[in-house]
């Protein structure tokens, strides 16, 4: 199965995330289909917390794949946000 989840990246105490669509069956951090978005939960001023490309999350949700919980949480914030 195929599906849109985190994959954690960045510094001890200083997480970044990457939406990405993979085999549900890979490591969290491994390999993956194709890169979607980005989540920063510590950024500050002018850094750009949150980056979706809808139209490819939207794409991926066509063929089948599954959102993890919180990158269904995420995107109803972005687009509420929009």
């Amino acid at each position: 199965m195929v599906v849109i989840r985190l994959a954690r990246g960045g510094a001890k105490k200083r997480p970044f995330f990457n939406i990405v669509v993979a085999d549900s069956r890979t490591r969290r951090d491994g390999r993956f289909i194709e890169r979607v978005g980005f989540y920063n939960p510590v950024a500050s001023g002018a850094e750009q917390p949150l980056r979706v490309a809808f139209d490819r999350v939207e794409h991926w949700a066509s063929t089948g794949a599954q959102l993890s919980p919180t990158v269904q949480r995420l995107l109803a914030q972005a687009k509420a946000a929009a």
